[in-house]
């Protein structure tokens, strides 16, 4: 019988890889079994909250995965669904995915375009999350010829688990029912989309085989969201000063920079001044918003005020010989740097030259004119070029991932369509460079600054960028709520022990 799912809970952060999955699978006290039966059995009951009863065709590999899938086809059948099972190859004999073939008692067919086609339902329980080649040309035609909807288990067929990336031809699922933790491909893009709705579920893994899973990975990956970052606490007896002094530099296209600003203010910077390296642009910033201080030419004077603590350099500045004296000047000054826009592309083909900034925040065309194409993980080259640089690095995007030089790498998965507009990146580095001047650590303060921005962020047509930097106090208080749920807001970041 099937029980009805509890409530979900909030996500776990932590992301395991395939291979992490598998060690923790070794690693558990469970047998393979019993963890079988709780993953066909909350499959099946996914497939009974998310659709009508209908014909169902389940397509099971000679896995484990295909094990889960036999599991859900015999209990949707004794729900009274009619169910008929699809074998790619038989389980290994003696196996636990053996044990629960021979207990499918229900109709076994051909794995052809014709029995997907006449399904309401189908259930991909084919591969599991670590493919080795693509998915057979047959295969591919029996998938692409389902009609109704297609419920993946663990991940879509042929979808790598670790990159989310695809091996060949891949099916999109309305509905993908994934176990015990999340992986790097259910966020990481084009995996996102091919999942479709995901569903998290418990089946009785204990936590230390999970731990005994990690142990084998050479850096964490984490699910960003508040819980693995805090913001700063407010001090009841706390002044501007406190609160950091913000410079944003720009000059050739001044609108980047007083977007950048903004954001910086709207973050919690306590004060943030405008500095512009060219007359023009000064007078753009003198005629934006009051509470912003203005500044320059020249701008290398203002290097002399410590309290000008943390810079963001590149909004708005032409890639040239400018962007690059001032880069390198404020290192110079021990400055907290946010390396952005112009002042990556001053630095194309150049990359380690950047070394001493704080963060550098690429998107892939801005990545590849400095380190090369990003290539099929996305987590990886973000990680070697973190640790190349000894910086953090934010590669962007609609999975944005975060580095750490450690090896600590997060994606972010709230960013709306809407985000995907001009000046949206100066707005993401000003609030960046916002959480930096109030003090915290930059790993914590890159994932809070992307979440921050996709929660704030309106969906839907018509967004701008200053509907973004408009929708930062929601933000900041969904996530300050959201802190507290995860009981991460009992002091502020930098005080606190480093994830990892």
């Amino acid at each position: 019988m099937i029980s009805p799912a509890p409530a979900r809970p909030e996500w776990p952060l932590d992301l395991l890889s395939p291979a992490a999955m598998a060690r923790a699978d070794a690693a558990s006290s469970v047998p393979v079994g019993a963890l079988m039966l709780a993953a066909g059995r909350a499959v099946a009951r996914a497939a009974m909250e998310r659709f009508r009863p209908c014909r169902t065709l389940v397509l099971a590999g000679p896995g484990n995965n295909g094990g889960d899938g036999y599991v859900a086809a015999r209990l949707l059948m004794e729900a009274g669904w009619p169910v008929a099972v699809a074998v790619l190859a038989p389980p290994r004999p003696g196996g636990p995915a053996a044990e629960a073939a021979a207990r499918w008692k229900g109709p076994v067919v051909p794995v052809r375009p014709e029995e997907t086609s006449r399904a309401g339902l189908v259930i991909d329980a084919l591969l599991g999350a670590a493919p080795t080649r693509p998915l057979p040309k047959a295969v591919v035609e029996t998938l692409r010829a389902a009609g109704r909807p297609v419920l993946a288990v663990d991940v879509p067929s042929g979808l790598d688990g670790g990159t989310g990336q695809p091996l060949g031809d891949v099916a999109r699922a309305a509905l993908t029912v994934t176990f015990a933790r999340l992986k790097p491909g259910h966020l990481l893009m084009p995996g996102r989309l091919l999942c479709g709705e995901l569903r998290l579920t418990d089946i009785g893994l204990p936590e230390a085989a999970l731990a005994a899973g990690l142990e084998g990975e050479a850096a964490r990956t984490f699910r960003n969201a508040p819980g693995l970052w805090g913001l700063p606490a407010e001090d009841p007896a706390g002044h501007k000063y406190r609160r950091g002094h913000l410079v944003v530099a720009g000059g050739a296209m001044p609108g980047a920079a007083r977007l950048a600003a903004a954001a910086g203010r709207r973050a919690g910077a306590g004060l943030v001044t405008l500095a512009a390296t060219e007359p023009e642009a000064a007078a753009a910033f003198r005629a934006g918003e009051p509470g912003i201080i203005v500044a320059g030419p020249p701008v290398e004077p203002l290097l002399e005020d410590a309290k000008r603590g943390t810079w963001v350099i590149g909004p708005g500045l032409a890639p040239d010989g400018t962007a690059r004296s001032l880069l390198a000047g404020a290192l110079a000054a021990g400055r907290t740097v946010v390396a952005d826009a112009g002042a990556l592309g001053a630095f194309a083909g150049t990359p380690d030259d950047l070394r001493g900034v704080a963060v550098l925040t690429p998107h892939e065309g801005e990545f590849a004119r400095l380190f090369g194409p990003v290539g099929p993980d996305r987590v990886a080259a973000a990680r070697g070029a973190a640790a190349r640089l000894g910086a953090v690095l934010v590669l962007k995007g609609p999975d944005t991932v975060v580095a750490a030089p450690d090896g600590r790498a997060a994606i972010n998965h709230n960013a709306p369509p809407s985000l995907a507009t001009a000046g949206t990146g100066d707005v993401l580095a000003g609030i960046l460079g916002g959480l930096l001047a109030q003090g915290m650590a930059p790993f914590e303060a890159a994932c809070a600054a992307v979440w921050l921005q996709g929660e704030a962020a309106p969906e839907g047509p018509g967004v701008v960028a200053e509907d973004v930097v408009a929708g930062l106090p929601a933000a900041l208080r969904a996530a300050g709520e959201a802190a507290r749920r995860a009981a991460c807001f009992s002091a502020p970041l930098g005080k606190r022990a480093p994830l990892g």
